[in-house]
């Protein structure tokens, strides 16, 4: 009787250490591995700082350890017209986007897992701190539950909201049931050369990218006022789009004289004018209300509303307490009809265009994108 063949899976390794060791575990356990780097980005003129050639060479050299094939996969025109472009559009309307969550829809779990598909691999692996959990209802299919990481503090949920059904049931997420220490010591372990490496802080898959030169490139910026919420001219700023809501750093405001600092509560785009309050604490910086859509729910379908849940607005963010319901009797459906979301206690600094992201405990149920 012949033996089974091993499953074949492809590893997205960036060069650091959660995909390597993701690799090593995967090997460990019997699976077909070949990691593959995917090269989204080149071009070093519009950046500080582009590791793509290190990265690729700690990949490697981790592939070379683990004894698993490597190759590379060019993905720069799909990476510039689906994440860049839509980074780009999203600073000119006004909005704070965010190209990590879109660089998970369309690269890794968009044109990565097609790539699967087409070379007739049964699924692919990526070292993000989540939990892929499968089950089962009587006599019903396999179904799949996104689910918070072990590490909490590691946990990355928040950016695989918009994963599917058919896309989870291709996806492994092996070191989701560690925590980052175990992990580095897995890797020290196992001799992996970049087991001590640095983790990754810049743009998804482009570094430690300057935003405010690499958006230059793209956007002509206009200078324009700052006022407070008095109406009182207290400043000049370099771009509006160069600024988000709830930011402090790069107005150089109330910091020269001592006083408390300004936050930015509000972007007029349309005056190109800039809105700030003094104080962290500023009630104008708070809401416990906001519209969001573009919705995506993992289970397929959406949840019976009104929905009791606890709810991100940002990576890292505290899970608050909320309700969501219809915003409107509008004849929107699907992803693009709005929903309320009502929150127990205040938020702070709520940025349109960043994402809202539902939980019920450690599950992640879905989430949208904040419209106003």
């Amino acid at each position: 009787m012949s033996k089974k063949p091993a499953p074949k899976v492809l590893v997205a390794m960036s060069g650091g250490v959660d995909s390597s060791v993701t690799a090593y575990l995967l090997k460990k356990k019997g699976f077909d591995v070949t990691g593959v780097y995917l090269q989204v980005w080149s071009n070093q003129d519009y950046l500080t700082d582009c590791p793509w050639r290190a990265e690729i060479e700690s990949a490697q050299r981790a592939a070379e350890k683990i004894g698993i094939p490597f190759r590379s996969l060019h993905v720069e025109d799909e990476y510039r017209t689906k994440v860049v472009e839509y980074m780009i559009g999203g600073y000119q309307q006004g909005i704070t986007p965010n190209p990590d969550i879109m660089c998970n829809r369309e690269i890794k779990f968009g044109v990565f897992l097609d790539f699967a598909g087409k070379e007739n691999v049964d699924s692919i692996a990526t070292g993000h701190y989540a939990k892929n959990s499968k089950f089962k209802v009587q006599n019903s299919k396999l179904r799949y539950k996104l689910l918070k990481g072990k590490d909490k503090e590691k946990d990355q949920s928040y950016f695989l909201y918009t994963l599917t059904q058919e896309k989870l049931a291709k996806i492994l997420f092996p070191i989701g049931d560690y925590q980052k220490t175990k992990v580095r010591k897995i890797a020290k372990k196992a001799k992996l050369p970049n087991w001590d490496r640095k983790d990754s802080q810049g743009i998804c898959f482009i570094g430690q990218v300057e935003l405010r030169r690499f958006l230059k490139e793209y956007i002509n910026p206009r200078k324009g006022e700052v006022i407070t919420i008095d109406g009182e001219k207290i400043g000049e700023h370099e771009g509006i789009f160069y600024y988000t809501i709830g930011q402090r750093h790069g107005l150089d405001l109330g910091s020269k004289t001592g006083q408390e600092s300004y936050y930015i509560v509000e972007k007029r785009l349309a005056d190109n004018i800039i809105v700030v309050a003094k104080g962290q604490d500023n009630q104008r910086l708070f809401h416990q209300k906001l519209v969001c859509n573009q919705l995506n729910w993992i289970s397929g379908e959406q949840p019976q509303l009104p929905l009791t849940c606890q709810a991100k607005i940002r990576y890292r963010g505290e899970d608050a307490e909320c309700r969501v319901s219809e915003f409107d009797l509008q004849e929107k459906s699907g992803p693009h009809k709005d929903l309320l979301v009502e929150f127990t206690k205040p938020q702070w600094a709520v940025a349109p265009g960043q994402s809202i992201v539902f939980y019920q405990n450690d599950e992640c149920l879905g989430g949208g994108v904040i419209d106003r």
